[in-house]
């Protein structure tokens, strides 16, 4: 269980030691790395937990006064980005700081929805509480003039692998040939990292899915919409906590294109099944479609898919895209990651960053 492995915020000398092996091997000896070198650099496993802070409910979803609107005039320039079924994405200028931000919005039809409103605070919560890497810095959180919700970001430009897939799918040549495997593991590995990291502090993402992973010009990774994570309650939250958890998990079965990456346990609706092997699951079944470009499962309605992800296992990727050489190791990963009950996956996201890297490392033997 994730509460039995996440202590209070202190330091301990494994920590310290694991910050030290970690910044060591930032810089390379002036000799080439040997293969035990590529294999030693650490993980997110070598760090004492008690340095991962646990977030809970009362982190996240605790409500903000209304008309709390002092920090919104520091904004000027708003430009149209992007508009989904719950919220409004705007480019707009921090005239404090003198940068370009982005906000997102609250619809003023959700102004009097507790739920959403609960949902958005969360993700702005998380996201801003989780800082790593593939987390996007979150810089405020307020109400604007007309009382909504919104918090501030920080501006990221890339492609989703999503449509880095649908373009390689199309024979793009310029997308086949820059986002090749070994780039495109290491985006994975970039994300997986961040889910270790989530998980440590007790957070589950459970929408893990291309169109949440954005790729940097560089091959940085940020992983996108942690609306719908999963933080645990403490004792003087647990029932509203379950009560949120019941909407989350009504919500998410409906929502268009999310229900292709949901675990078995995530489809059953059984919220205290899901735990850090429920983003094992969904990173497994990115994979999978990062080696076939094609999605694991898919039924005509979402009923039916449903019905394949609990009972059926996707077509192994050497038969799903025969002319895409997959290497045999990567196939293995994306199917045990996959695997329907949760004790036949790999038991945390560590063991599946692992084992990519060990199929990375034994690439580069080969090559040498």
């Amino acid at each position: 269980m994730l509460s039995s492995i996440v202590g209070p915020p202190t330091a301990s000398l494994a920590s310290k030691q694991y910050v030290t092996k970690l910044t060591g091997y930032a810089r390379f000896p002036a000799s080439t790395p040997t293969m035990s070198d590529f294999r030693a650099v650490p993980t997110p496993a070598d760090a004492q937990p008690d340095a991962y802070p646990h977030i809970y409910v009362k982190d996240t979803d605790a409500e903000l006064p209304s008309f709390q609107t002092v920090g919104f005039g520091r904004y000027s320039s708003f430009q149209p980005l992007a508009s989904g079924g719950s919220a409004q994405l705007r480019t707009c200028r921090d005239k404090t700081l003198g940068r370009t931000v982005v906000m997102k919005t609250l619809h003023p039809h959700l102004a009097n929805n507790a739920y959403m409103q609960s949902r958005f605070l969360r993700e702005a919560r998380v996201t801003a509480q989780l800082q790593h890497p593939v987390t996007v810095p979150v810089y405020d959180l307020g109400r604007d003039t007309e009382d909504r919700l919104y918090f501030t970001m920080k501006k990221v430009e890339g492609e989703t692998v999503r449509g880095i897939i649908e373009r390689q799918a199309k024979g793009d040549e310029q997308a086949l040939a820059h986002f090749g495997l070994e780039r495109m593991l290491g985006v994975l590995v970039q994300v997986c990292n961040g889910l270790a990291y989530a998980h440590a502090h007790g957070v589950v993402h459970r929408d893990v899915k291309p169109e949440n992973i954005l790729v940097g010009a560089f091959g940085e990774a940020v992983l996108l919409d942690w609306g719908v994570a999963k933080v645990w309650a403490d004792e003087e939250s647990e029932q509203d906590a379950r009560i949120m958890e019941h909407q989350i998990l009504t919500d998410v079965n409906q929502r268009p294109g999310t229900p292709l990456y949901m675990s078995p346990e995530q489809v059953r609706g059984g919220s205290d099944q899901i735990d850090a092997r429920t983003d094992v699951y969904s990173a497994g079944a990115v994979l999978y479609e990062v080696l076939t470009l094609t999605e694991p499962l898919r039924g005509k309605q979402v009923h039916e898919t449903f019905q394949k992800i609990i009972n059926e296992m996707p077509a192994p990727p050497r038969e799903r895209a025969p002319n895409r050489q997959i290497p045999a190791a990567l196939a293995d990963i994306a199917l045990k990651a996959m695997a329907k009950q949760p004790g036949d996956r790999f038991q945390t996201i560590d063991e599946m960053i692992e084992a990519i890297r060990s199929f990375r490392g034994r690439a580069l033997e080969s090559a040498e």
